[in-house]
């Protein structure tokens, strides 16, 4: 008996730690205040990314409404989304695949 609360506890363990470990996205959200090259500009300096991603990304920003322009861990995009903020950029985190079910 003693196995079998031992192969129990390992599984439950894991369950969890995948949920924690969920791919979650950095979402940021079209507002009417930043310009478009300041936004790029922030995606550039704080992601460093490419002049192309991040011209990319703002478009999407622009022109969808939205963009996911981070994914990793729920603490990272918590990170990430506290670092929008501080740019002065209007950011949520979801779950990764999130309004898809």
């Amino acid at each position: 008996m003693d196995g079998v609360s031992v192969e129990l506890v390992p599984e439950e363990l894991t369950r969890e730690d995948s949920a924690l470990d969920d791919v979650w996205v950095t979402v940021v959200w079209n507002d009417p205040v930043n310009l478009m090259s300041y936004v790029t500009y922030v995606f550039r300096s704080y992601f460093g990314y490419s002049e192309q991603k991040a011209t990319t990304l703002m478009l999407e920003v622009h022109e969808q409404g939205r963009s996911a322009v981070s994914s990793g861990n729920r603490e990272k995009m918590e990170i990430d989304v506290q670092a929008m903020h501080s740019f002065g950029l209007w950011a949520t985190m979801q779950r990764s695949g999130a309004g898809t079910d």
